[in-house]
């Protein structure tokens, strides 16, 4: 492979503030035309593939095999990330009316970026032909509110690829020419927590640097989220008094309540009494806000979630999730949690183990029992969780094996990234004999049958 093109300072600035990166590949218009025809064929012909898209066109991994695109993905999720089996590609056919804005995904409602999806335009895509429109800097926003950004079409050239953090708003266009509009969207997720940055940082990379829209109210989030990129802890050093500070977080401007939250994160330890009691507050916005605040500080607020484990174990283990690879200290709590009786507690516990990424023998033990859990969900999480910790999770080739016959899609193919990542011959042995049975021939149509 040539060499990856990284991200630059700016991109990533921008990235942090918009909730999104574009760059455009490499390949020869000739490619993208013949991707655009074929895809047209297909689903004239046969409807739409679905998560079938990449076995169904093969030729489009080349698009994510490009510099530019690897570039960018390793950027946003770090150097080994994943190409989730979710993907789709949407049609926006001549006279499309358009979609009303919304959030894709099931890990919504996180700043931090483990998720990410790639649109990608096969034709050159103008206003008029019903891009996908974004709201920058909407992946913060929990509602569609009139303090957003104005909508922002990615209007674009065949070839373009466009990344978005999971959380964006966003919507297809109206399209108002006589010819459909195609995007193909892949979800990627983070593998790793980052330690360094997988970009070209250099200098002063403050995000609130450049005049943004909003910066008043969010430049502690954006230096957050800068410093977690780059695998460090926030050095914010806010001073002011807790309970005042929090009065905010029930604002009924979005943008002040996060304001605050970010604003208590910035006082580190002392804010963790006020941020957990508001964890029992009435109102909803309020314990999400704590929350955010409570991620960001991070490792000082593992003891205290850890305590918390025994009476609010989902709110606790969604925040030690999000906290990632520095609440280390809370794995064998979290192990204790994950034959709770609330599947949403099972869940957050493989979330979180999986963030952390600590190769016990009783973490690993623990993901193995959740490949059998009766929900779906779980199993799915686990998987993924064991993806994250690779060559370590090779006791749990087992129950991956069982996994790659399992009734979740997902959890069929986080299983299957799992046996690869794990790489061992038996994982391996196992793995081969799946593929090549659900193996897809792309020469296969209802026009050409064998």
């Amino acid at each position: 492979m040539r060499e990856i093109k990284l991200l630059t300072n700016e991109q990533m600035r921008s990235y942090v503030v918009n909730g999104f990166v574009s760059v455009k590949t490499s390949l020869p218009p000739g490619f993208h035309e013949d991707v655009y025809q074929r895809t047209n064929n297909i689903f004239e012909k046969e409807g739409n593939p679905g998560n079938n898209l990449l076995p169904r066109l093969p030729e489009i991994r080349q698009v994510f095999e490009d510099p530019s695109v690897v570039g960018a993905l390793t950027g946003l999720l770090g150097a080994n990330y994943y190409m989730h089996p979710h993907r789709h590609c949407h049609c926006n056919p001549p006279g499309g009316p358009g979609q009303r804005m919304h959030m894709d995904g099931w890990n919504r409602r996180h700043h931090h970026t483990r998720w990410a999806m790639a649109f990608y335009y096969p034709q050159p895509t103008p206003l008029r032909r019903g891009p996908t429109g974004v709201v920058p800097g909407s992946h913060y926003n929990n509602t569609y509110n009139a303090e957003m950004s104005e909508e922002l079409p990615l209007c674009g050239d065949a070839g373009d690829v466009t990344i978005v953090h999971y959380d964006l708003w966003h919507r297809a266009m109206p399209n108002s020419s006589d010819s459909p509009r195609y995007m193909m969207k892949f979800l990627f997720v983070r593998m790793q927590e980052p330690d360094v940055p997988s970009w070209r940082h250099a200098g002063n990379g403050d995000p609130a640097r450049g005049g943004w829209k909003h910066a008043d109210d969010r430049a502690l989030l954006w230096n957050h989220l800068w410093d977690w990129h780059r695998g460090q802890a926030s050095t914010n050093g806010v001073n002011a008094q807790a309970a005042d500070v929090a009065r905010d977080l029930d604002n009924a401007h979005e943008n002040t309540a996060l304001s605050a939250a970010y604003r208590l994160a910035g006082m580190g330890s002392v804010a963790i009494p006020t941020l957990t009691n508001l964890l029992d507050h009435e109102s909803e916005p309020v314990r999400r806000n704590a929350a955010y605040a409570l991620s960001a500080i991070g490792a000082p607020a593992v003891p205290v979630m850890v305590d918390r484990l025994g009476h609010d174990p989902a709110q606790a283990a969604r925040i030690l999730a999000d906290i990632g690879g520095a609440a280390e200290e809370a794995a064998p709590r979290l192990v204790d949690t994950m034959e709770h009786e609330d599947p949403e507690v099972r869940q957050w516990s493989a979330e979180a183990l999986g963030n952390i990424a600590l190769a016990e023998p009783a973490v690993i033990s623990g993901l193995r029992m959740q490949m059998k859990d009766a929900e779906g969900d779980v199993r799915r999480i686990a998987a993924l969780a064991l993806a994250k910790l690779g060559p370590a999770a090779e006791s749990a080739v087992p129950e991956l094996c069982d996994g790659l016959a399992d009734d979740n899609r997902y959890a069929r193919g986080n299983a299957a990234e799992a046996l690869r990542r794990i790489g061992t011959p038996a994982a391996l042995n196992a793995l081969i004999p799946a593929l090549t049975t659900a193996r897809w021939c792309p020469g296969t149509t209802p026009e050409s049958t064998f």
